[in-house]
């Protein structure tokens, strides 16, 4: 953003009354905890918004708002993010993880809320070098020009090594106040939260699935084969076993009773294959788009599902195959698991 496309809100802040407001893109964790603590300590109203998708929630975002009474806004931010994930301009991380291009989105989308809620500038928990990848001083600079607000996006944590930003030019922040950490070492923000009387605050694990190696795989062969794409499909890819026996035809096999739910919560009879044995502990098994597969296709994935099932691998065993038009009893000889192995894509 240059001073042409400043908007009358920020060329007026230093007429106004009103308290400097900042929002901050917040994760949960503890740096977003200790970013708006660090602003609130000049006076500052800071406000978090907390981004979601199928591959990373708000759950720690909501718990962290409760906790330290610093208001939240959640949006669902799917459609524009699967643009983005498709084909992302700074590229991937170790797996299907774009950081760079994330960041920039959510901080373009928050800054659009900036201008829409009269907030003054946009912060987040980020520490220079605590990330080899996506926390470098290269990456920083990179998110802010491509956000759209450069110049208006604070780092509390690491400010003193990072250029100033206007809302510090404009002594709407006290720079000197904001704080120099920077690398991997957490020490100096457990130190700050002791201070800061915070006691309660998650593990600083990842929380997004699209860093995860399987979780990737399966991704990668969904937009290898699908132009389009709902909601459930990204959330199907979160369990069982998946198999992609042709390019029209994937299957997901349960592991575990929890795996079992979600397949039949997401389950459309309206498009999707879906199996279970006749009264005996096994998977629930579905084919997503596959409800009209020939009887040949469904006779396989009916033995797929006859082979994860707890029976004796040489006996028929009977299995229920529910497709767009029927709800059919077969019987199947359950396949030995390396036939289809070769077919697995995590």
């Amino acid at each position: 953003m240059n001073e042409k496309q400043t908007p009358e809100w920020l060329l007026t802040m230093k007429s106004r009354s009103r308290k400097v407001r900042g929002l901050g893109l917040c994760s949960g964790g503890l740096d977003s905890i200790l970013a708006g603590r660090v602003l609130k300590e000049q006076g500052i109203e800071v406000e978090w918004v907390s981004f979601e998708t199928p591959f990373f929630s708000s759950e720690k975002a909501r718990k962290a708002s409760r906790l330290y009474g610093i208001p939240l806004t959640v949006k669902d931010i799917t459609p524009e993010y699967i643009v983005m994930l498709k084909d992302p301009p700074a590229g991937y991380g170790k797996y299907m993880n774009p950081c760079m291009d994330c960041h920039s989105l959510m901080f373009r989308l928050a800054g659009n809320m900036m201008i829409e809620n009269n907030f003054d500038f946009l912060f987040s928990g980020e520490v220079l070098g605590q990330r080899p990848m996506s926390q470098t001083r290269q990456s920083l600079r990179y998110v802010e020009k491509h956000s759209g607000f450069d110049d208006y996006i604070v780092r509390p944590l690491s400010a003193k090594h990072l250029t100033i930003s206007i809302p510090e030019k404009q002594g709407l922040i006290d720079r000197e106040r904001l704080l120099d950490l920077a690398g991997r070492s957490r020490k100096p923000q457990i130190r700050l939260a002791r201070e800061f009387g915070i006691t309660e605050y998650p593990a600083p694990a990842g929380g997004c699935l699209l860093t995860d190696k399987v979780f990737s795989r399966r991704l990668k062969d969904l937009f290898d084969h699908q132009d389009m794409y709902e909601k459930r499909d990204f959330h199907l890819l979160k369990s069982g076993r998946h198999f992609r026996l042709d390019p029209l035809t994937k299957v997901i096999v349960g592991r575990t009773e929890e795996d079992n739910n979600l397949i039949a919560k997401l389950y459309d009879p309206n498009q999707d294959m879906l199996c279970n044995l006749v009264k005996i502990p096994g998977p629930v098994v579905m084919a997503p788009g596959g409800g009209s597969s020939s009887e040949e296709k469904r006779l396989l994935v009916a033995a797929i599902c006859a082979s994860y099932g707890k029976v004796p691998k040489t006996t028929p065993v009977d299995v229920w195959v529910k497709t767009t038009e029927e709800r059919k009893k077969v019987q199947v000889i359950p396949l030995p698991i390396s036939v289809f192995q070769k077919w697995m894509v995590g």
